[in-house]
Protein backbone atom coordinates (compact mmCIF):
# COMPACT_ATOMS: atom_id res chain seq x y z
CA UNK A 1 0.00 0.00 0.00
CA UNK A 2 1.12 3.67 -0.66
CA UNK A 3 2.45 5.21 2.41
CA UNK A 4 -0.23 8.58 2.99
CA UNK A 5 0.34 11.59 5.08
CA UNK A 6 -0.17 9.51 8.20
CA UNK A 7 2.25 7.06 7.56
CA UNK A 8 5.33 9.60 6.17
CA UNK A 9 7.99 9.70 9.00
CA UNK A 10 9.27 12.53 9.88
CA UNK A 11 12.27 11.03 10.22
CA UNK A 12 12.63 10.54 6.05
CA UNK A 13 12.10 14.22 5.60
CA UNK A 14 15.01 14.95 7.78
CA UNK A 15 17.11 12.60 5.84
CA UNK A 16 15.93 14.22 2.47
CA UNK A 17 16.89 17.38 3.94
CA UNK A 18 20.10 16.24 5.11
CA UNK A 19 20.80 14.88 1.19
CA UNK A 20 19.89 18.02 0.06
CA UNK A 21 21.96 19.92 1.80
CA UNK A 22 24.88 17.51 1.28
CA UNK A 23 23.37 17.13 -2.78
CA UNK A 24 24.01 21.18 -2.65
CA UNK A 25 28.28 20.91 -1.72
CA UNK A 26 29.09 18.72 -5.32
CA UNK A 27 31.59 20.20 -7.00
CA UNK A 28 30.26 20.75 -10.19
CA UNK A 29 27.21 22.77 -8.43
CA UNK A 30 29.91 24.83 -6.15
CA UNK A 31 31.88 25.76 -9.17
CA UNK A 32 29.14 26.76 -11.24
CA UNK A 33 28.13 29.46 -8.50
CA UNK A 34 31.25 30.73 -7.51
CA UNK A 35 31.95 32.24 -10.75
CA UNK A 36 28.48 33.96 -11.08
CA UNK A 37 28.72 34.80 -7.55
CA UNK A 38 32.20 36.44 -8.12
CA UNK A 39 29.97 39.16 -10.01
CA UNK A 40 28.00 40.46 -6.99
CA UNK A 41 29.70 42.77 -4.27
CA UNK A 42 27.50 41.91 -1.42
CA UNK A 43 26.76 39.30 0.59
CA UNK A 44 22.63 39.32 0.73
CA UNK A 45 22.96 39.39 -3.25
CA UNK A 46 25.46 36.21 -3.05
CA UNK A 47 23.17 34.23 -1.05
CA UNK A 48 20.09 35.27 -3.29
CA UNK A 49 22.46 33.32 -5.85
CA UNK A 50 21.94 30.37 -4.48
CA UNK A 51 18.75 30.54 -3.26
CA UNK A 52 17.57 30.97 -7.46
CA UNK A 53 20.22 28.50 -8.28
CA UNK A 54 18.28 26.38 -5.49
CA UNK A 55 14.68 27.01 -6.74
CA UNK A 56 15.75 26.36 -10.07
CA UNK A 57 17.31 22.90 -9.55
CA UNK A 58 14.35 21.94 -7.12
CA UNK A 59 11.93 22.77 -10.14
CA UNK A 60 13.54 20.45 -12.69
CA UNK A 61 14.26 17.78 -9.88
CA UNK A 62 10.76 17.64 -8.72
CA UNK A 63 9.20 17.81 -11.96
CA UNK A 64 11.40 14.73 -13.59
CA UNK A 65 11.84 13.23 -10.68
CA UNK A 66 8.14 12.95 -9.95
CA UNK A 67 8.02 11.84 -13.57
CA UNK A 68 10.34 8.85 -13.16
CA UNK A 69 8.61 7.67 -9.67
CA UNK A 70 5.04 8.33 -10.65
CA UNK A 71 4.94 7.47 -14.40
CA UNK A 72 7.48 5.24 -14.28
CA UNK A 73 9.43 7.54 -16.86
CA UNK A 74 13.00 5.98 -17.78
CA UNK A 75 16.00 7.87 -18.01
CA UNK A 76 18.52 5.87 -20.33
CA UNK A 77 21.92 6.30 -19.80
CA UNK A 78 22.98 7.37 -22.79
CA UNK A 79 20.13 10.44 -22.18
CA UNK A 80 21.52 10.95 -18.89
CA UNK A 81 25.40 11.69 -20.15
CA UNK A 82 23.78 13.43 -22.62
CA UNK A 83 22.24 15.97 -19.56
CA UNK A 84 25.85 16.03 -18.15
CA UNK A 85 27.13 16.85 -21.29
CA UNK A 86 24.98 19.98 -21.02
CA UNK A 87 26.10 20.73 -17.67
CA UNK A 88 29.87 20.44 -18.85
CA UNK A 89 28.96 22.75 -21.64
CA UNK A 90 27.36 25.30 -19.21
CA UNK A 91 30.20 25.51 -16.42
CA UNK A 92 32.97 26.27 -19.79
CA UNK A 93 30.09 28.94 -21.34
CA UNK A 94 29.98 30.10 -17.56
CA UNK A 95 34.14 30.43 -16.72
CA UNK A 96 34.69 31.55 -20.40
CA UNK A 97 32.01 34.45 -20.14
CA UNK A 98 33.32 35.68 -17.09
CA UNK A 99 36.82 35.64 -18.07
CA UNK A 100 35.63 37.66 -21.58
CA UNK A 101 34.51 40.36 -19.03
CA UNK A 102 37.66 40.78 -16.92
CA UNK A 103 39.72 40.92 -20.25
CA UNK A 104 37.43 43.31 -21.39
CA UNK A 105 36.50 45.58 -18.09
CA UNK A 106 39.97 45.81 -16.63
CA UNK A 107 38.91 48.17 -13.73
CA UNK A 108 35.06 46.78 -12.12
CA UNK A 109 33.29 49.08 -10.46
CA UNK A 110 33.83 48.87 -6.40
CA UNK A 111 30.95 51.45 -5.92
CA UNK A 112 27.99 49.11 -4.64
CA UNK A 113 25.60 49.57 -2.25
CA UNK A 114 26.30 48.24 1.52
CA UNK A 115 24.35 45.63 2.76
CA UNK A 116 21.36 46.30 5.23
CA UNK A 117 19.02 47.48 2.12
CA UNK A 118 15.25 45.82 2.09
CA UNK A 119 15.09 42.68 0.00
CA UNK A 120 13.63 44.57 -3.39
CA UNK A 121 17.02 46.68 -3.18
CA UNK A 122 19.06 43.83 -3.31
CA UNK A 123 17.10 42.01 -6.09
CA UNK A 124 17.99 45.14 -7.43
CA UNK A 125 21.37 45.41 -7.04
CA UNK A 126 21.90 41.20 -8.32
CA UNK A 127 19.80 42.39 -11.64
CA UNK A 128 17.13 39.95 -13.45
CA UNK A 129 20.01 39.07 -15.86
CA UNK A 130 22.44 37.68 -12.74
CA UNK A 131 19.48 36.19 -11.31
CA UNK A 132 18.02 34.05 -14.50
CA UNK A 133 21.85 33.01 -14.87
CA UNK A 134 21.50 31.51 -11.58
CA UNK A 135 18.12 30.19 -11.93
CA UNK A 136 19.29 28.76 -15.36
CA UNK A 137 22.42 26.58 -14.02
CA UNK A 138 20.02 25.70 -11.17
CA UNK A 139 17.38 23.96 -13.85
CA UNK A 140 20.22 22.67 -15.95
CA UNK A 141 21.94 21.31 -13.16
CA UNK A 142 18.28 20.07 -11.79
CA UNK A 143 17.76 18.30 -15.09
CA UNK A 144 21.07 16.35 -15.09
CA UNK A 145 20.62 15.05 -11.58
CA UNK A 146 17.12 14.09 -11.60
CA UNK A 147 17.40 10.79 -12.31
CA UNK A 148 19.95 9.82 -9.71
CA UNK A 149 17.72 11.73 -7.71
CA UNK A 150 14.89 9.65 -8.13
CA UNK A 151 16.57 6.52 -7.47
CA UNK A 152 17.76 7.76 -4.21
CA UNK A 153 14.50 8.37 -3.60
CA UNK A 154 13.29 4.95 -4.28
CA UNK A 155 15.22 3.42 -2.49
CA UNK A 156 14.52 5.41 0.92
CA UNK A 157 10.63 5.72 0.89
CA UNK A 158 7.82 3.89 -0.59
CA UNK A 159 4.97 5.15 -2.61
CA UNK A 160 4.10 8.23 -5.69
CA UNK A 161 3.16 10.68 -2.72
CA UNK A 162 5.68 10.37 -0.31
CA UNK A 163 7.86 10.08 -3.27
CA UNK A 164 7.33 13.70 -4.07
CA UNK A 165 7.39 14.82 -0.83
CA UNK A 166 10.88 13.65 -0.50
CA UNK A 167 11.89 15.20 -3.43
CA UNK A 168 10.51 18.72 -2.70
CA UNK A 169 12.11 18.44 1.62
CA UNK A 170 15.44 17.59 -0.77
CA UNK A 171 15.21 20.79 -3.20
CA UNK A 172 14.07 22.64 0.37
CA UNK A 173 17.38 20.90 1.75
CA UNK A 174 19.50 21.92 -1.78
CA UNK A 175 18.17 25.56 -1.63
CA UNK A 176 19.42 25.75 1.84
CA UNK A 177 22.74 24.87 1.47
CA UNK A 178 23.39 26.84 -1.51
CA UNK A 179 22.47 29.80 -0.26
CA UNK A 180 25.12 29.05 2.87
CA UNK A 181 27.48 28.09 0.20
CA UNK A 182 26.77 31.31 -2.10
CA UNK A 183 26.91 33.66 0.91
CA UNK A 184 30.12 32.35 2.02
CA UNK A 185 31.78 32.87 -1.44
CA UNK A 186 30.66 36.20 -1.53
CA UNK A 187 32.47 37.06 1.53
CA UNK A 188 35.76 38.42 -0.22
CA UNK A 189 33.39 40.26 -3.08
CA UNK A 190 31.73 42.05 -0.75
CA UNK A 191 34.51 43.29 1.75
CA UNK A 192 34.12 46.75 1.78
CA UNK A 193 38.49 47.36 1.50
CA UNK A 194 39.91 48.99 -1.82
CA UNK A 195 42.80 47.43 -1.12
CA UNK A 196 41.21 44.30 -1.68
CA UNK A 197 40.47 44.81 -5.41
CA UNK A 198 43.51 43.20 -7.12
CA UNK A 199 42.64 40.10 -5.04
CA UNK A 200 39.15 40.36 -5.60
CA UNK A 201 40.22 40.06 -9.64
CA UNK A 202 42.17 37.44 -9.50
CA UNK A 203 39.64 35.37 -7.21
CA UNK A 204 36.80 36.30 -10.57
CA UNK A 205 39.70 35.34 -12.64
CA UNK A 206 40.00 32.11 -10.63
CA UNK A 207 36.59 31.14 -10.30
CA UNK A 208 36.47 31.82 -14.21
CA UNK A 209 39.26 29.71 -15.47
CA UNK A 210 38.21 26.86 -12.32
CA UNK A 211 34.48 27.01 -14.34
CA UNK A 212 36.14 26.74 -17.59
CA UNK A 213 38.72 24.20 -16.91
CA UNK A 214 36.37 21.66 -15.16
CA UNK A 215 33.52 21.98 -17.52
CA UNK A 216 36.04 20.93 -20.67
CA UNK A 217 37.05 17.64 -18.07
CA UNK A 218 33.74 16.91 -17.68
CA UNK A 219 33.08 17.28 -21.29
CA UNK A 220 36.14 15.02 -22.48
CA UNK A 221 34.83 12.43 -19.44
CA UNK A 222 31.86 12.07 -20.63
CA UNK A 223 32.43 12.52 -23.97
CA UNK A 224 35.44 9.83 -24.22
CA UNK A 225 36.01 7.77 -20.91
CA UNK A 226 31.91 7.46 -20.81
CA UNK A 227 31.48 7.03 -24.26
CA UNK A 228 29.10 9.39 -25.39
CA UNK A 229 30.35 11.07 -28.40
CA UNK A 230 32.24 7.64 -29.36
CA UNK A 231 29.06 5.91 -29.62
CA UNK A 232 29.53 3.47 -26.58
Amino acid sequence: MDAGPETFALGTLALGFVFGLQHATDADHVVAVASIVSRTGRFSSGALVGAFWGIGHTLTIAAAGAAIIVWNVTVTPRAGLAMELCVAFMLMALGATRIAKLVRYREEAEARPRDGAGFRQVLRTLGPAQAARSMLTGLVHGLAGSAAVALLVLSTVRGPFAGVIYLLVFGLGTIAGMIAITALLSVPFAAPLPALHRVRRMLALGTGLLSLGFGLYLAMHIGFVDGLLLGR
